[in-house]
């Protein structure tokens, strides 16, 4: 690209915003120059702030250790000044968030949001790069009907269905029709470590609020269509899901039996995974993996401490497929959710959005 973008990172505190700014050192389209939070943390260093609460690996960045914390809406007229895109990981109640986001794009910025407040917005698309890019065309209509020029509002999905919709996707000629699914979500996930979590520690919790409604009800919307005004959600597939925390610091598998209208062989399930055509191939976006799914023989694998790096924490690892007598087959599916399921994702996203010229 010709010029770096700025970008600034609403709920840059939180989990999800740490992963942010992690993973944006040394972005070679993207420049973080704004880190907003709640009014308490604002006025003051990031570095100086995080001391003690930093969840990532590596060290904070030092191009943002010391740029100074903005309020998200009290700094808004600021904020929105310094930057074409940021990124939303605040954590509010759903209509304050709504309002926020929408505040941001009217103002002629691009929002792509990891909360979940946006997700069922008739014109907001809820992004998988690799499976449902087209839904990005709504972004006109979205600006026409809300009389924005150049913002927009684009959200990514939850990360407890990241997994295993990939596969879903890939074998979606046999026509899934059915769909059981149980997660195995890390902690991370509820912004968690084990230090902050001791309960978690040799433990597992077999009810996560809100997750399994998310995890049936949004790949409808991945898998849907744009007709007229609005994204339609799918209505030829049903899923049903349980939804667990386990005792993992990082990754989300799932465990999945699906029925297909047509049901395929072992052979043209594997072809059809490793053949998986990625329609952001060639685009040459930073963060795509350079192979968005990865098939395990091994009967043991995907292991989620083993294999939730994959493609820099950005691929989709399955195995284990295997005839089921109820259903027609089986499998294991794996995905990071803080990189792939959050962050990531919407980086991946922003991507792609400023690779068909809809930030400026």
């Amino acid at each position: 690209m010709n010029k770096k973008i700025n970008v600034g990172i609403l709920g840059a505190t939180g989990m999800v915003g740490q992963r942010f700014i992690s993973l944006l050192e040394n972005h070679p389209w993207f420049n973080v120059v704004v880190v907003a939070a709640s009014p308490q943390s604002a006025g003051k260093k990031y570095g100086e702030v995080m001391n003690g609460r930093w969840n990532m690996k590596t060290a904070i960045p030092e191009n943002v250790k010391n740029i100074i914390i903005k309020a998200v809406e009290e700094d808004f007229d600021e904020i929105v000044k310094s930057v074409d895109l940021v990124f939303s990981a605040i954590d509010l109640d759903k209509q304050k968030i709504k309002e926020v986001e929408e505040r941001y794009a009217a103002a002629g910025v691009a929002v792509v949001s990891n909360n979940s407040a946006h997700r069922w917005t008739d014109d907001v698309p809820m992004i998988m790069p690799e499976l449902n890019c087209d839904h990005l065309d709504i972004i006109d209509i979205q600006r026409k009907n809300r009389g924005w020029k150049n913002g927009l509002l684009v959200v990514k999905p939850n990360c407890s269905l990241q997994s295993y919709l990939p596969i879903i996707h890939a074998l979606k000629k046999f026509g899934p029709k059915t769909v059981s699914v149980t997660t195995l979500q890390a902690i991370s996930g509820a912004g968690k470590t084990f230090e902050s979590w001791p309960e978690m520690v040799d433990n597992c919790i077999p009810f996560i609020g809100g997750e399994e409604e998310k995890t049936e009800k949004e790949p409808l919307k991945i898998l849907g269509s744009i007709k007229g005004k609005k994204i339609v959600p799918a209505k030829n597939i049903n899923i049903s899901a349980t939804c667990i925390r386990v005792a993992c610091s990082d990754g989300h598998m799932a465990s999945v039996a699906v029925k297909f209208k047509k049901k395929p062989s072992l052979r043209q399930i594997l072809d059809s995974i490793n053949n998986f055509k990625n329609p952001l191939a060639g685009l040459g976006l930073p963060s795509s993996p350079e192979k968005f799914i990865y098939y395990f023989a091994e009967e043991n694998r995907p292991q989620t401490k083993l294999d939730r790096d994959y493609g820099r924490g950005m691929g989709i690892t399955c195995g284990r497929f295997r005839e089921d007598f109820a259903f027609d087959w089986k499998f294991v599916a794996l995905s990071h959710n803080t990189i792939r399921g959050a962050a990531g994702g919407a980086i991946l996203t922003a991507e792609l959005l400023y690779k068909k010229g809809y930030i400026l």
